[in-house]
């Protein structure tokens, strides 16, 4: 594969990755949970995320190589088991991502029209496959203009919303979030849903291989997307908080069309058509990554060796690109939306988990081996890990306890 993308090239990857596979598509689903306390979720999801970027950050700079979350796992444990079984995490992880933004459009198309679901579905996904078949220049420059779209729809929404920020300092008691036990674990659990909204920055260490100087390029590349999206993030859930009633916003299929409901005419269709360019590119960006990764399996042994096969014209794994397609297409029709995302944020927290716990021992027994450009202290990785199996068994234990109360 050709090293072809640039540093601002990359850096629109991750954010139209983030951006893309999350807050179009999910603010309803969080105020659902944690209702108009659900800014505090995003900034708990943010936190949690960030441990883990500026990890996968140093990693990615000393081993900048396709499967990366695989690699670092086989480079601290020397277990290939492991490592595959971490790769192909990744790759469900990815693969329900895309899934999840992919059946979250739904909820935008049929503010145009009422279409067959499972179809609409799958003709979605076949399209967005041969988007990411056609080469990595040429569907990550796509990318990068829908990326560019998506951010301007957010802007459209703060513009539309800036009015409401005023009443921001007479909002603020309401929707912090008390220090009882029922609001902290409400946002908590908006948090882990939320966290959705985040997935994006450990994609770009997948396309590493495909990228010029790496080592520099690709720290600064996924803290500059972390940045941005939190950023955004925050600024644009407060705004819906504060324009959308909690009993129509709580699970809207079409949160941010809701928003400029309120500001102009028109406006819902403006914004639909955009969401859609937005989770499009999220999806597409998910399938890219989840097939490089079946690549660097496939290449190192660890998977099938037909995935690691490179077409000669379109310097991209067809086989593995078209087995990633159509298992997104078969959870995409199947699976209902939320569902979808708490699995895929649990997937990818254990993943962090485990990279975080990697970069643990990479950091005290390999001090000195290739050394990037970007080092980060020993208790990143430490907290990250933390956080990461914190929410986990945060989750676990809830779940369980829903389960006894059945």
């Amino acid at each position: 594969m050709r090293r072809a993308l640039s540093l601002p090239l990359i850096i629109l990857y991750g954010v139209g990755t983030t951006v893309g596979a999350g807050i179009y598509v999910l603010v309803g689903e969080v105020a659902a949970i944690a209702g108009a306390t659900a800014p505090f979720s995003f900034l708990v999801a943010a936190v949690l995320a960030g441990l883990s970027a500026f990890t996968f950050a140093e990693l990615c700079g000393r081993f900048p190589r396709s499967a990366g979350e695989a690699h670092y796992a086989q480079i601290a444990f020397r277990r290939t088991g492991l490592s595959t079984a971490l790769g192909l995490l990744v790759v469900g992880a990815g693969i329900i991502s895309s899934a999840t933004v992919i059946r979250g459009a739904t909820g935008y198309i049929n503010v145009f029209v009422d279409l067959p679901v499972v179809p609409t579905l799958l003709v979605l996904t076949a399209g967005l496959g041969l988007i990411a078949a056609w080469g990595i220049l040429e569907a990550v420059s796509a990318a990068a203009v829908l990326t560019l779209i998506e951010l301007g729809g957010l802007g459209l929404v703060i513009w539309v919303g800036a009015p409401a920020l005023t009443t921001f300092p007479e909002a603020l008691p309401a929707i912090t979030p008390s220090w009882q036990a029922a609001p902290i674990v409400a946002v908590v659990a908006g948090g882990v849903v939320a966290f959705f909204a985040f997935i994006g920055f450990e994609d770009m260490v997948n396309v590493a291989e495909e990228v010029k100087d790496a080592p520099r390029n690709m720290p600064i590349a996924i803290i500059t997307t972390l940045v941005v999206t939190t950023v955004l993030y925050v600024v644009v859930s407060v705004i819906t908080v504060l324009v959308v009633p909690l009993d129509e916003l709580a699970g809207s299929g079409a949160p941010l069309a809701q928003v400029l409901a309120r500001g102009f005419a028109g406006a819902p269709e403006i914004i639909s058509a955009i969401s859609l360019i937005a989770v499009a590119n999220g999806a597409l960006i998910q399938m890219i990554m989840a097939s490089r990764i079946l690549y660097g399996l496939g290449r190192n042994g660890q998977a099938p060796s037909f995935l690691a096969i490179v077409n000669r014209q379109t310097r991209t794994p067809l086989y593995a690109t078209g087995l990633v397609v159509v298992v997104v297409g078969l959870f995409a029709a199947a699976v209902p939306l939320i569902s979808l995302a708490k699995a895929a944020s649990l997937s990818i927290l254990i993943v962090f988990a485990t990279v975080n716990l990697a970069a643990i021992v990479i950091k005290h027994r390999d001090r000195d081996l290739n050394i990037g450009s970007f080092t980060v202290p020993m208790g990143v990785p430490v907290l990250g890990f933390v956080a990461s199996a914190g929410i986990v068994l945060f989750e676990i234990i809830r779940w369980a306890t829903t389960i006894g109360a059945a």
